[in-house]
């Protein structure tokens, strides 16, 4: 059951806008990734399958046994449970380990829309290179807590696009900062991702309760935010990366 979700926010009503002008859609831009200032351009959306192999959970899980703590306390994975969850530093990235509630927002799809349960809004945090929301259903995206006392995303060098591996069991998919949620609550993602992970997408009855690594590549951004070929592409260098500094 979905449980998270941030109040609506002002630019509700624009998002929405959105799907009603008349004008079509800019062109999508050259996919490029960006890491230390460094960027790689893609020639397109769909050049070669998007497929997580190079490194496996096991690696990754084996590099976030014990945390050392950089939030200022800790997250509740659910309303009303207790606050359990820290947000732990790493080279190169932070972690979380928490459940997974799905988050359906953005553009409405035949999965993710006003009738389909939860609480769902038509806009997310950061949006296409067009202006419009991200699509739930398609792009693999996490959500992460708003800035608040507990932590800042912000000033831990995460930002909207930064690259996530997101590792639940025996899988690793790449997905990308592009939601943001409530306050004192951890543990969200979009559609895509938990279906990419084995795990029930479903916006009411989804989600898993435990189990689900969540590991924030620092400084990253993919461009546009909703390549997930480009995602992939940076998702695995900087994977590589966290297991050489680590």
């Amino acid at each position: 059951m979905r449980r998270k979700r941030r109040p609506p926010t002002l630019t509700a009503a624009l998002a929405a806008c959105a799907f009603c002008g008349a004008a079509l859609p800019a062109a999508a831009a050259t996919p490029t990734v960006t890491h230390a200032g460094q960027s790689v351009a893609h020639t397109g959306h769909s050049v070669a399958p998007a497929r997580e192999r190079s490194v496996d959970a096991a690696s990754l899980l084996a590099k976030v046994t014990s945390c050392s703590q950089v939030s200022h306390g800790k997250y509740r994975p659910d309303s009303g449970t207790a606050a359990t969850v820290p947000v732990c530093g790493k080279n190169g990235a932070v972690f979380w380990k928490a459940d997974m509630d799905i988050d359906c927002d953005g553009q409405r799809s035949a999965h993710c829309n006003e009738d389909t349960g939860g609480w769902f809004q038509p806009e997310t945090a950061f949006t296409q290179s067009d202006g419009l929301p991200l699509k739930s259903e398609t792009l693999p995206y996490v959500v992460v807590p708003g800035p608040s006392g507990i932590w800042n995303y912000a000033d831990a060098g995460i930002k909207g696009g930064g690259v996530v591996a997101v590792i639940h069991g025996d899988k690793v998919a790449y997905a990308v900062v592009g939601d943001t949620g409530p306050t004192q609550i951890i543990g969200e993602a979009s559609y895509a991702t938990a279906k990419a992970l084995g795990i029930d997408p479903d916006p009411v009855a989804g989600g898993t309760a435990s189990g689900v690594t969540y590991i924030l590549f620092k400084n990253s951004k993919v461009s546009p935010i909703e390549s997930h070929s480009a995602a992939v592409t940076l998702g695995d260098r900087l994977a590589r990366q966290f297991l050489r500094d680590n």
